[in-house]
């Protein structure tokens, strides 16, 4: 049987794409360390590379390539495992690549760590990669945990897979059908960050919002949130990306009633206009997004949201475009992430009449940034006229010559940086906000952290 060498390997895994890789290769990192891999930066040469890839836009894919070619570079005689969603829709082109060792797709991730093994138990890299890329038809819900996190914040991934048919989209079949994990998985991993000292936990997944329709008309995303308020010590727990169609009332005064859960979520809207929402195939139209953060506003006064713009849709008209800018006005975001429209091959829109010039694309995109700006500043300033008090989970640090400062977010995603004399980072303080600049709130720090609470979180890193 072959056996792992006596100097042990290094190892480096670079994430590229979503808070669901980002998580996936932490627990990666984790299985490598317990098998023997000390686990180093991808910027430095090492034994073994894992890339862990994207395919969200064709830029996307590109990048991917590029990255595993940078990290063969560093070190051309490195065992190079190529996996994640660019893997899983472009296998070939990926095995194409002088170096590449495995081509791992997404139905078994973990399965990085038994190749990894075996490329350096034999002690000599593939001639030709192995491709190993089953289909995702019949996937389940892949058992992963973490035990670790960066200071105050740790992704927990809830749900894979997406039954959305989104017309831009090649998701669906890079991650497969929709599955999610067991309920008590969620609390059991939950809980142990938490008593690690976790003091945000953010449940992130594909389709974040759809959890839990596999497993029974029972589980919802919203009795999940009510298990998770259980447990002992909990402190801020996060949403990723929701489709605005989970908001229903029943929701809303669900999430109301939990104060672990913040009041900021982030909507996956696309467009701002119902003629072009049909065309992507989206499931709901502008009036039933506002109406869904309408039922948020009026029993969380202090929500914010965040959401996606894709601007260029084919057949994306100056009118429809208008919708969009004035739907991003009036509906008051506190980010909006403007990005232009991608042609993907293989998808309905890449083959729809009306592309849209990248030029215009561009112009687009900017307006839409100048909107989202003007808003953001008029959120963060109406902020301090209020002369309230803010609650900040401070998580970086900030050198600036003599000055160090720090930066956190509120509850509701506002983002605020103070000075301080001793590193806060992983605790939470109350804040005076004195102004604002580029989109960044100022303060001064009061006396002493906040208690640990349900309602202000951990105060320990």
């Amino acid at each position: 049987m072959n056996t792992m060498p006596t100097i042990s390997p290094t190892a480096a895994i670079l994430t590229l794409g979503c808070k669901v890789n980002q998580y996936e290769s932490e627990a990666l990192a984790e299985a490598l360390t317990r098998a023997g891999f000390v686990m180093q930066p991808s910027h430095e040469a090492c034994d073994l590379y894992i890339l862990n890839s994207c395919t969200v836009t064709a830029e996307s894919d590109r990048k991917s390539r590029q990255a595993v070619r940078r990290l063969l570079s560093q070190n051309p005689n490195a065992y190079m495992i190529v996996t994640g969603c660019s893997a899983e829709t472009g296998a070939q082109r990926m095995a194409d690549i002088q170096g590449v060792d495995v081509v791992l797709g997404n139905k078994h991730k973990m399965k990085a760590v038994t190749y990894a093994q075996s490329l350096v138990s034999q002690g000599y890299k593939n001639q030709q990669a192995v491709l190993d890329v089953p289909s995702l038809e019949d996937a389940s819900f892949e058992a992963m945990t973490i035990t670790s996190f960066v200071r105050t914040r740790a992704y927990v991934k809830i749900q894979d897979g997406c039954v959305s048919k989104c017309t831009y989209c090649t998701i669906p079949k890079a991650r497969g059908p929709l599955r999610s994990k067991p309920l008590d998985d969620v609390v059991a991993e939950v809980t142990y960050l938490t008593k690690n000292g976790c003091a945000e936990v953010v449940l992130t997944g594909i389709e974040t919002g759809a959890w839990g329709k596999d497993l029974g008309r029972e589980h919802t995303l919203a009795s999940l949130l009510v298990a998770i308020s259980h447990i002992e010590g909990i402190g801020r727990v996060r949403l990723g990306s929701l489709d605005p169609t989970v908001i229903t009332e029943e929701f809303a005064q669900t999430v109301s009633q939990l104060p672990c859960v913040t009041p900021h979520f982030h909507l996956s809207m696309q467009s701002g206009c119902a003629a072009t929402l049909a065309r992507m195939k989206r499931k709901y139209n502008p009036t039933q997004a506002m109406a869904a953060m309408e039922r948020l506003r009026r029993v969380m006064p202090q929500v914010q949201f965040t959401t996606d713009i894709i601007v260029g849709f084919p057949g994306e008209t100056e009118e429809e475009f208008a919708q969009t800018l004035a739907f991003v006005k009036e509906a008051k975001f506190l980010q909006v992430h403007a990005f232009p429209y991608s042609k993907r091959a293989g998808t309905p829109a890449a083959v729809m009449e009306g592309q849209v010039d990248e030029a215009i694309k561009k112009q687009r995109v900017h307006m839409i940034a100048d909107v989202a700006k003007q808003t953001a500043q008029e959120i963060l300033q109406s902020t301090i006229s209020q002369g309230q008090p803010v609650s900040v989970l401070f998580e970086t640090r900030h050198p600036q010559g003599d000055v160090i400062t720090y930066r956190g977010h509120t509850p509701s995603f506002m983002e605020v940086e103070v000075c301080a004399p001793s590193d806060i980072r992983g605790l939470t303080y109350t804040v005076i906000p004195t102004h604002t600049a580029e989109g960044m709130l100022y303060g001064k720090l009061a006396t002493s952290p906040l208690p640990c609470t349900l309602t202000q979180g951990v105060t320990k890193p």
